[in-house]
């Protein structure tokens, strides 16, 4: 049912080593967004969510999630305050303060291990919009 999403956290990482293109992400999203998917959700629907890169906007990309059948919520550029994966960098990155990687590969394993540490309540408090939502309107006034 529509609560399902509330056990589960994060799903795999994903370096890349090139340029994200329409191309580059469209792989990404066959070879770890879909197994990841189907083993966080099931049979269970879920909207992805995603910013306005190129990448992401690109037509073919569009394209890719229609014939998936995913439907996609398109995030405004400019709104990091309220956007999942932004926060959830921000948590990577303040328990990663003291981390003093030698080289790429140490930061990559140093990376995996944080991530490993996010819970599935972080994920929910995240996602938890209507508080987050209203925590922005009260930080900052509505601006129309």
């Amino acid at each position: 049912g529509p609560r399902v999403w509330k056990k589960r956290g994060v799903g795999p990482l994903c370096f890349l080593r090139s340029k994200v293109n329409a191309a580059v992400y469209q792989d990404v999203l066959e070879h770890f967004m879909l197994p990841a998917a189907d083993q966080l959700y099931g049979d269970a629907d879920f909207i992805f969510q995603q910013d306005l890169a190129p990448a992401h906007s690109a037509k073919a990309t569009s394209t890719w999630f229609k014939d998936h059948g995913i439907p996609v919520l398109n995030w405004p550029a400019n709104s990091p305050d309220l956007n999942p994966i932004e926060n959830l960098w921000g948590i990577v990155k303040r328990k990663m303060r003291y981390a003093r990687p030698k080289n790429a590969e140490e930061l990559k394993a140093t990376i995996r291990a944080t991530w490993a540490l996010i819970t599935p309540e972080q994920c929910h408090r995240l996602i938890d919009m209507p508080h987050r939502i209203a925590a922005v309107i009260q930080a900052k006034g509505v601006q129309y």
